[in-house]
């Protein structure tokens, strides 16, 4: 088991942070890029913030996921060959990552969260009423779950967007609908995760544990807002989040050259 200790300041401080972060991952997604610098912030290592933030993102997403669950939103039923998919994706791509450099997806990612911000922000009528689904079953499964889940698991970042698109473009879901069963997709796909890392012994678990609880109940918040609120809110903040992330992942893959474009030293 891996020991990192955390002044009790700090402890509270992350757990404020996690809440913000639950409360922004259940609307749109991107969560972990908040959670994932001010872990790495704290002097945990690459790997354990990785780890532990897969722990605490469980608290947000499993939050969400039971909410629209109990509201009757999201059949679980309906998604089980879907969730395995998912699972089996998540764990192959955790799995292969510890393996493989991850340089290629992290050059063209964000291209990808800029095309589905451009996509979101261009058509203003998606996703306002549900329309003629496209791909049913396996095929469906394989696409948004296996696929995306291999995806979540591997790298990350803005997968919570990736699922809701998958919904909305080839299940035809509304927007606040299709926000609510990728929580669910979400929350298979960190649990698969976070069971290589559990395996490999990079967990920080009191740090994550805080976290996590503190992610509960941001997520919660944030899925009340999704039912009440639905596309008026979800959108913008799609957009605004897809925004943000493009942004800081090309800084943190090209930061030196933007510096020196800018003319900054």
């Amino acid at each position: 088991m891996e020991w990192f200790m955390v002044s009790p300041l700090m402890l509270v401080a992350l757990f404020f942070v996690a809440m913000f972060a639950g409360f922004i991952d259940s609307l749109a997604g991107g969560g972990g890029l908040i959670t994932v610098p001010v872990l790495l912030a704290t002097g945990m290592s690459p790997a354990h913030a990785l780890a532990t933030n897969k722990l605490q993102a469980c608290g947000g997403s499993v939050s969400s996921s039971l909410y629209f669950i109990r509201r009757k939103v999201v059949d679980l039923k309906e998604q089980k060959l879907n969730i395995l998919m998912t699972f089996l994706g998540s764990t192959s791509g955790a799995l292969l990552v510890q393996y493989v450099k991850s340089d290629v997806l992290r050059q063209i990612l964000p291209l990808l969260v800029i095309c589905i911000g451009l996509y979101f922000l261009l058509m203003p009528k998606l996703g306002e009423e549900d329309r003629q689904r496209r791909l049913y079953g396996l095929p469906f499964a394989l696409i948004a779950g296996g696929c995306v889940g291999f995806y979540d698991g591997f790298f990350g970042p803005g997968a919570g967007s990736f699922y809701a698109l998958a919904f909305v473009t080839l299940c035809g879901f509304n927007l606040a609908k299709s926000t609510a069963h990728a929580k669910v997709l979400n929350a298979t796909s960190n649990l698969g995760g976070l069971l290589l890392f559990i395996i490999g012994g990079k967990v920080i678990w009191g740090t994550g544990f805080v976290m996590m609880a503190g992610q509960f109940l941001g997520a919660r918040m944030g899925s009340r807002l999704v039912l009440s609120k639905g596309q008026k809110l979800i959108r913008p903040m799609i957009v605004i989040v897809s925004a943000v992330m493009s942004a800081k992942l090309l800084f943190d893959s090209h930061g030196t050259e933007i510096l020196q474009w800018l003319g900054i030293n």
